[in-house]
């Protein structure tokens, strides 16, 4: 490898792709693709709700529902470094919109306006996060612009999670707070069985289980609805997640062995799909009341044993699948 050339990363000033804010940022931050990379960057699941939302005699950049909780997060985007006028329209939409999520996106941000974002998660409850995102952009070569979104400051999960519920009450616990307890204990328990590795674990319903394989994970996830029915009922799910470009040729070679693969696993799947997703998964779930910490051991043992399973048959099949993808690219470029 000695001699080898690397490329270098040339940072790309966002004035370069982005004229404007309302025509061209704003545009390209509420799609799809680029919601989800800002919502893994905080932990939040975003679905689009509107651009440019009517609020009083103002109008909002972006409103987005967290998929889990059917709760507003408001997003407000600039181009340059942060400034008062954009404080105070964060502020008035927040109110307006009686958001609980609240992502302030900037070029650079001021120690000041760090600050007031700090000061701000410091005195409100747990139900109430304000996040501060850096953006930039990167290139290597003549490679298409990459963006980043750097976390500058955010609630401090942690010590919001010691003030109580939505309503106040002490010693009662949010969704959230219930789900960032439950994986801080399941990951010690995952490591204590040696069993497969876990994601840091964030007040969100989902946690990530790595395989080293690109654009496949597998996931351990606990919903106060069942997903599949739309019932109000606690469950928990263990599934495989497949993403980028190869995820839909993967998932319809997978789908094309679903007998086998049930019957490897012993349990019945959903296939989720759907042409409009982004993220194709394949699960199982079953109700589970994880708000009781007494069936703890036995659901942590569910989750641990179903992940261990999904591994031992989906990753041979997933490389088989690149394998066989991998050969017949290189019959065709012959």
């Amino acid at each position: 490898m000695i001699g080898t050339e690397l490329g270098r990363l040339e940072n790309v000033d966002l004035r370069e792709v982005f004229a404007s804010e309302a025509g061209d940022f704003t545009p390209w931050l509420a799609r799809e693709e680029n919601l989800a990379l800002l919502g893994a960057s905080i932990g939040v699941r975003l679905e689009l709700e509107a651009q440019e939302k009517q609020v009083g005699l103002f109008r909002a950049d972006i409103l987005c529902r967290d998929s889990e909780n059917e709760q507003w997060v408001l997003v407000e985007n600039q181009i340059e470094r942060t400034d008062h006028t954009h404080l105070g329209q964060l502020l008035t939409y927040a109110a307006g919109l009686d958001a609980v999520t609240i992502v302030w996106i900037a070029e650079r941000f001021t120690a000041e306006h760090r600050a007031a974002l700090n000061w701000l998660n410091e005195k409100t409850d747990e139900g109430i996060n304000f996040f501060g995102l850096e953006m930039e952009l990167w290139r290597i070569g003549d490679s298409p612009v990459a963006p980043r979104f750097n976390v500058v400051c955010g609630p401090d999960v942690f010590r919001k999670s010691t003030k109580g519920s939505f309503s106040g009450v002490p010693g009662k616990l949010t969704r959230s707070q219930v789900k960032l307890q439950f994986w801080l204990a399941f990951r010690d328990y995952m490591s204590a069985q040696k069993s497969l590795p876990c994601d840091e674990p964030a007040p969100q319903y989902w946690l990530y289980h790595p395989i080293n394989r690109k654009g496949a994970r597998l996931y351990s996830a606990l919903r106060f609805k069942n997903l599949d029915t739309g019932v109000n009922e606690r469950t928990q799910s263990v599934g495989l997640e497949l993403v980028g470009a190869q995820a839909r040729s993967r998932f319809s070679a997978l789908e094309r062995q679903r007998e086998e693969i049930e019957r490897a696993l012993g349990c019945d799947l959903v296939w989720d799909g759907d042409e409009g997703n982004s993220e194709l998964t394949i699960r199982t779930n079953r109700p589970a009341d994880y708000t009781d910490e007494a069936l703890w051991p036995e659901q942590m043992d569910w989750l641990r044993t179903t992940l261990e399973r999904f591994k031992e048959v989906f990753v041979p099949k997933l490389d088989s699948i690149d394998s066989s993808s991998a050969q017949a690219q290189k019959a065709a470029a012959k």
